[in-house]
């Protein structure tokens, strides 16, 4: 990792300006991210959930697995730093609702660290974000207001610099909206698999 990227992930893994804040953590702070220098692919998402807050690593979960089956990595790939950069919108576990739902990512968090962080990832080709919370962020005017549009409206954001593809978070609790908008596995599923092929060639 590079000297400067080291060191920003240290004081990322020490921070604890959500655990002091007037609405504390309902637990100890854990950030959990993976960043790379050199990567070539950002995986932008929202935050951990309760598995990936218990396991420290991104997407140790079912969306996981949906997750790259959707960008066509493997397990090896996708957890190697030189070709991927995970880095959610909310480093720590928000905790949960009172329905039992994650809670939305902390705000005290991307305005302390997302840009310099991304800085210091100078190589990053495309983004794919999950949830308006990322898309918010990376897509800018673009953001066409809801998650559903910018999914629909993806081609829109390969023209940002650097392109964007916006796609429904991989729970399973999505399954519905899959089976109801089948061209998300017939036109942008391919041009997802080629790209990120591509990337980490």
């Amino acid at each position: 990792m590079a000297e400067g990227l080291d060191d920003l992930v240290m004081r990322i893994r020490a921070c604890r300006i959500c655990a002091e804040a007037k609405r504390p953590l309902p637990h100890a702070p854990r950030p959990v991210l993976q960043p790379g220098p050199g990567a070539r692919l950002l995986i932008a998402g929202q935050a951990p959930g309760v598995r990936v807050h218990a396991s420290g690593r991104p997407f140790t979960d079912p969306s996981g697995v949906r997750l790259r089956d959707w960008l066509g990595l493997d397990e090896a790939t996708f957890y190697d730093p030189h070709h991927v950069a995970i880095v959610p919108m909310g480093f720590c576990f928000p905790g949960l609702d009172g329905k039992g739902a994650d809670l939305p990512p902390r705000p005290e968090c991307a305005p302390a660290w997302r840009a310099q962080l991304l800085a210091c990832m100078p190589k990053i080709e495309l983004v794919v974000c999950l949830g308006a919370h990322a898309m918010r962020w990376h897509m800018g005017a673009a953001w066409p207001g809801s998650v559903d549009a910018a999914v629909r409206s993806w081609r829109a954001g390969l023209a940002l610099s650097p392109p964007v593809i916006a796609l429904p978070h991989p729970s399973w609790r999505n399954s519905g909206w899959l089976k109801r908008n089948p061209w998300f596995a017939a036109d942008l599923l391919p041009e997802l698999r080629d790209r990120v092929a591509r990337l980490v060639a």
